[in-house]
């Protein structure tokens, strides 16, 4: 069964997905950065994380703000 939520808890549930996703892409970067000396296949995929991170962070913020990334660049 769904769960009815009013838009105030639908906007705090996006932003605290939004601060979980900043907080794993700067895991995933830092890992990448990690192990780009020694392991270059271990940075990869940390590196294909970062970006998948930065594309869930790029949606949220068009939810929360529309057209404010169009504006940036």
């Amino acid at each position: 069964m769904t769960d009815v939520v009013d838009s105030d808890e639908l906007l705090r549930r996006i932003r605290r997905a939004r601060t979980c996703a900043v907080e794993e892409e700067r895991v995933w970067r830092a890992r990448s950065d990690e192990l780009r000396p020694a392991d270059p296949d271990g940075a990869r995929d940390a590196a294909v994380r970062t970006l998948a991170y930065e594309a869930v962070l790029r949606v949220l913020d068009e939810i929360l703000t529309p057209g404010s990334r169009a504006a940036q660049g």
